[in-house]
């Protein structure tokens, strides 16, 4: 048995309640968090750090986080050789971690493989939630040929890197029955229109929702669910009809639909400002076609009125940030500020930690700091209650430890 470690004199968030722990004491056995006490704990040959009143919270949760999510450019993303795609993957992954991100969901293009060179170590990255190939109709925002190429004007279905097309409620359930075979922990689907495809305006509302039932059906069958690429109002009352359990951007949320995800505990939100941003500032380098750029100029005020409307209203928002490029991943950390325009500090580190884990369908293992859970942990110089900008400086995170492994230990 491994040796136990304590962590003491800590001002602990527990990732659920506002009220800190001051001065206490956390006491890790194995992969898992074994006390969590306001206490001194004494235990016989245990490992002693002393935080020294530093701030200790869970290791941090992003839902949308594309691990093959190179460029934006995305008939060179498809073109590339599979193993440089998975040589980016392992340094976005790795950054992912060292910036205190535990745990991501991979809702379109992560694979089986990516999850077992995590567990096997070869891939010092967080927590590996796959989703596999995403899906969409033809025409959707997964489809990613131009209307005006010549050799992507065929008639045969797309199938990239990111996600596949498919249409009709049979293929539908075919396509979800093998990408669960493959071991997805969730299955992905575009309802809306989006920024990156090329064909398709924001508005245009995509798949049936007979074909959503379809998905959502066959991922229950395994206690699995569904996750929607959604921007629209009207996308977010489908979901929440149809039994849909993420919707992913939530851009345009109106009051009563805030009102109809409060009213819910089985359909949640995850808004993903960091990549509006990103395209919004660094627009005409990331290689996007000008039809992109066109359909991103109104959304940023549209998504923060979005959250502040869910957050009137009392519904459940998890965190993500489908962040493209490797150099702009580092914008990860900047979701937290973003998210504070319109939220308090306290929501939004519930968002990225218990709230998140929730959703992920692991309430209680991960995204909290108590008895049973994994010991995912981070350590701040700094309260992000007061600043959430601590998170963009990794000075100031001394330490992170997933599954009771410590990742960094610059404490002393």
């Amino acid at each position: 048995m491994s040796q136990p470690k304590i962590f003491k004199n800590a001002v602990i968030f527990d990732g659920v309640n506002e009220e800190l722990i001051e001065g206490g004491s956390v006491v890790v056995e194995g992969e898992r968090i074994r006390e969590v006490t306001d206490k001194n704990v004494n235990i016989d040959n245990a490992e002693v750090l002393d935080l020294k009143g530093k701030f200790l919270m869970p290791g941090l949760l992003d839902l949308h986080f594309h691990a093959y999510s190179i460029s934006f450019n995305m008939a060179k993303l498809d073109s590339m050789p599979k193993p440089l795609k998975v040589s980016h993957s392992i340094k976005l992954l790795e950054g992912a971690l060292q910036r205190g991100f535990t745990t991501v969901r991979d809702p379109g293009g992560g694979d089986v493989g990516l999850r077992l060179a995590t567990e096997a170590g070869l891939i010092n990255g967080p927590r590996f939630l796959y989703g596999g190939q995403a899906l969409s109709q033809t025409g959707g925002h997964g489809d990613m040929r131009r209307h005006d190429e010549e050799e992507m004007s065929c008639g045969c279905a797309y199938s990239g890197t990111i996600c596949q097309v498919v249409d009709g409620v049979d293929d539908v359930r075919k396509l979800v029955r093998e990408e669960l075979r493959k071991g997805a922990d969730h299955i992905k689907m575009f309802i809306s229109g989006g920024v990156a495809s090329p064909t398709d305006p924001i508005w245009m509302p995509q798949f049936t929702d007979e074909e959503i039932r379809a998905a959502v059906y066959e991922c229950e069958t395994r206690r699995k669910y569904v996750v929607v690429h959604c921007h629209t109002d009207v996308g977010a009352k489908r979901s929440i009809a149809n039994g849909v359990r993420s919707i992913d951007h939530a851009t345009e949320i109106l009051p009563d639909t805030a009102e109809m995800l409060a009213a819910t505990d089985k359909t949640f939100a995850v808004p993903t400002l960091a990549v509006m941003r990103q395209i919004l500032d660094y627009g005409p380098e990331l290689g996007m076609y000008p039809e992109s750029l066109e359909k991103i100029k109104p959304l940023w005020d549209q998504v923060l009125t979005s959250v502040e409307n869910m957050h009137r209203a009392g519904a459940k928002m998890g965190m993500g940030t489908d962040l493209f490029g490797p150099q702009y991943h580092p914008l990860q950390s900047k979701e937290f500020e973003y998210r504070a325009e319109v939220q308090p500090a306290i929501d939004v580190l519930r968002s990225a930690t218990s709230i998140n884990a929730e959703i992920v369908q692991m309430k209680g293992a991960v995204g909290e700091i108590s008895a049973g859970a994994y010991a995912d942990m981070i350590v701040l110089d700094g309260n992000p209650l007061k600043d959430l900008s601590v998170f963009q400086r990794p000075e100031q995170m001394p330490l992170i430890m997933k599954g009771g492994s410590l990742i960094r230990n610059e404490l002393h």
